[in-house]
């Protein structure tokens, strides 16, 4: 038990001092010019780094990918602005079709596809739409 306590103070030790070593180093290069500040701490998502196919297909993150892909849904750039709650039943009814008529597999894209153009889903077809990405991340997780 001593030991294991032990090694896990040493591991912290070792820890801080690569840190402080880290740090310095870093500073010289700030003082050097190589450098204009310290780099910033990014936390990563763990369930998505955005670096794969997969992650980027699965993902409702417009910053994940800055790629604008169609859906053969040219036709919904008329509501670019419009807000969520102020769709008419025929206008939802637009985005009903589309979605129905595309796969699953491609369900979060074309929301990232919407998010990146400037079109907001109508507040109508939002449960619907996380019901199916829900569905699909259950079915393949």
């Amino acid at each position: 038990m001593w030991i294991l306590i032990t090694g896990l103070v040493l591991l912290g030790i070792i820890a801080l001092i690569a840190g402080i070593i880290r740090n310095q180093r870093l500073q010289k290069k700030i003082e050097k010019g190589e450098l204009d500040r310290m780099p910033e701490v990014k936390e990563a998502d763990v369930e998505c780094c955005g670096q794969h196919e997969v992650c980027e297909k699965e993902s409702l993150l417009a910053a994940v990918s800055k790629k604008i892909e169609y859906y053969d849904d040219e036709e919904l750039d008329q509501f670019i602005g419009r807000a969520g709650d102020a769709y008419t039943e025929e206008e939802t009814n637009q985005f009903r079709d589309v979605l129905y008529t595309m796969q699953d597999i491609d369900v979060a894209g074309w929301v990232r596809s919407l998010q990146l153009r400037g079109v907001e889903l109508p507040d109508e077809l939002k449960d619907e739409v996380f019901l199916i990405i829900g569905e699909r991340r259950t079915l393949h997780s």
